[in-house]
């Protein structure tokens, strides 16, 4: 994969992207974590650095809902979306809805020429849903 993206294969570039693919939308931190389990001396910096690397190559995709830190994700080359949990900020895909990129044809694209969409679905994951039905039948 490394090669075929004209990037140098290194260790730490190797652990991060085996760590962005284990860990979907994981954060920096999540990151640097999994990576010092199979290099533990790396840096935070080679860590970002290979992140901007994988990033800008198109290996990996950076996402950052809206009062959330920069995630990342190996799913990359398809118009998909996202679903955020409002209480715990667990993050699933979602696919396109409406098929080929971009999702929606903006009512006035101003002479932009738009190539994607970007969709964020906000909510209450599963188990949070569990949860805030729990503490609404205790309090009822």
């Amino acid at each position: 994969m490394l090669r075929g993206a004209a990037l140098r294969v290194t260790r730490p570039r190797v652990a991060v992207l085996g760590a962005v693919h284990a860990h979907p939308h994981a954060d920096t931190d999540s990151i640097i974590s999994a990576v010092r389990r199979d290099v533990p001396k790396v840096s935070h910096q080679a860590v970002y650095d290979s992140l901007r690397a994988l990033t800008d190559a198109g290996l990996v995709r950076r996402i950052q809902p809206a009062g959330s830190v920069a995630r990342y994700e190996a799913r990359v080359g398809d118009n998909h979306h996202h679903i955020v949990c409002r209480s715990c900020g667990a993050i699933a895909d979602a696919d396109c809805a409406a098929g080929e990129a971009p999702c929606m044809t903006a009512s006035d694209d101003s002479g932009f020429a738009i190539d994607e969409a970007e969709v964020t679905y906000w909510g209450l994951c599963p188990a949070c849903s569990t949860a805030d039905r729990s503490s609404s039948a205790n309090l009822a």
